[in-house]
């Protein structure tokens, strides 16, 4: 048996890219290695980088693979080759990052290399900063919810969208949702941006009730679509077009035209067949760029419908919020198998309670950390008899994501 490969070198346009150990395999399943990942993204480079390229992005690297759980790295590498660009984002928090910023498809191969599976660059571009030139608009299903009413909302969005001058492209969001991207002139702050993106779920909301939700708290959603506005805050970013996503099929959020939406599915889109899709047809988003809209509709419709019902606070001063659903706390853990180990455990212990609980009324939730993820459960005890219902006890489990960790001025 020969010797696992350290190194080799792809050729992307103008460059060759290193790729370490490119022989090792990344996607057990389909038998993807790493320089199998580099080449993809060079192959469907044109529509890679109408998505994420000359935008900041986060680098998600899973550099430990898809078993463990991936660690956010905002800065760029200082070692990062020539090709690759930077730009410096400020934070609200005072804080600051120099972020990678690729061009080309030497640029996407260079990410891959580095662990990143998914491309998650911001909504601007490198030239202009605080005015966001995309309005994301991400379509998360609740337990519970099948592909045709997530379907059915995304048209009730397409329509919002049209009747406010603007024009949606629709992509799988690679998992069990779907984004539709809306380009804008860069004119709005960030602020505005996520104003018209939050009346345009309310709309949304209006028009579909039942099916689609624009409540911000997730136990308050039930079994529906949230249209999840708050992406295009100013520190999201979102798995852009033709990203490969962490799921055991090597799963690819791919762009679909509005007539694809209902015939197919999302597990149709891997690494393989979105290889042999785009050599065939290209990329459907290819217009993208040329249907650029303006926002004075959705923001008219924001002032037409007033301020949002905001959820009622504390009254002990510290401004937390007051959750209208009884919900009770089963655990803190590192990694999401340990979460939904910690809610099956808890289960075992209240079984007369588990007999009334719907599927979305069991809350697992990756919160971001400082550098990763961790995960947050609780259960709504919405459906559950008054008087059957468990207090909040002891934390299953309860990993502290900030223990070690201090900051000027806080306890």
């Amino acid at each position: 048996m020969s010797a696992a490969k350290a190194e080799t070198f792809l050729e992307a346009g103008d460059h060759e890219v290193r790729i370490s150990h490119p022989d090792k395999v990344v996607f057990p399943e389909p038998g993807l290695t790493k320089l199998d990942l580099a080449r993809y993204y060079v192959a469907v480079a044109d529509g890679a980088l109408r998505g994420a390229g000359g935008r900041p992005m986060v680098l998600k690297r899973f550099a430990k693979g898809l078993g463990q759980e991936p660690f956010f790295q905002k800065r760029v590498p200082e070692n990062h080759p020539p090709y690759v660009d930077t730009a410096t984002l400020r934070y609200a928090s005072g804080t600051s990052a120099e972020e990678a910023v690729v061009r080309d498809a030497a640029g996407l191969a260079w990410v891959s290399n580095l662990g990143c599976l998914d491309l998650n660059p911001h909504a601007v571009r490198a030239e202009d900063l605080d005015h966001p030139d995309e309005l994301r608009v991400d379509l998360d299903p609740m337990p519970g919810v099948d592909w045709s009413q997530i379907v059915d909302v995304a048209f009730v969005a397409r329509e919002v969208l049209d009747d406010n001058g603007l024009v949606g492209w629709p992509k799988t969001s690679g998992s069990r949702g779907l984004h539709i991207l809306v380009r804008i002139r860069p004119e709005w702050s960030f602020a505005d941006v996520r104003l018209a993106a939050e009346t345009l779920a309310r709309e949304v909301e209006n028009r579909a009730p039942g099916l689609a939700t624009a409540r911000w708290w997730k136990e308050e959603r039930g079994e529906s679509v949230f249209v999840d506005f708050n992406q295009n805050a100013k520190d999201r970013t979102v798995a852009s077009a033709y990203s490969i996503r962490p799921l055991p099929d090597a799963r690819v959020s791919t762009p679909l035209d509005w007539d694809e939406v209902r015939s197919r599915r999302p597990e149709e889109f891997t690494v393989p067949t979105v290889l042999q899709r785009f050599a065939e047809r290209g990329d459907p988003h290819a217009g993208i760029d040329d249907a650029v809209g303006s926002l004075d509709g959705l923001l008219a419709l924001a002032r037409e419908l007033g301020p949002a019902e905001k959820p009622p606070r504390a009254g002990d001063g510290a401004g937390r919020r007051v959750s209208t659903m009884p919900l009770v706390e089963v655990a803190r853990t590192r990694t999401k198998p340990e979460a939904l180990d910690a809610l099956e455990r808890w289960k075992a212990e209240h079984p007369g309670v588990v007999e009334h609980l719907h599927p979305a009324d069991e809350l697992v939730d990756g919160m971001r950390g400082s550098s990763s993820l961790w995960y947050r459960v609780r259960v709504n005890l919405q459906h559950v008899p008054e008087p059957e219902r468990p207090e909040q006890g002891e934390l299953v489990a309860d990993y502290d994501p900030w223990a070690g960790r201090e900051w000027a001025g806080r306890a």
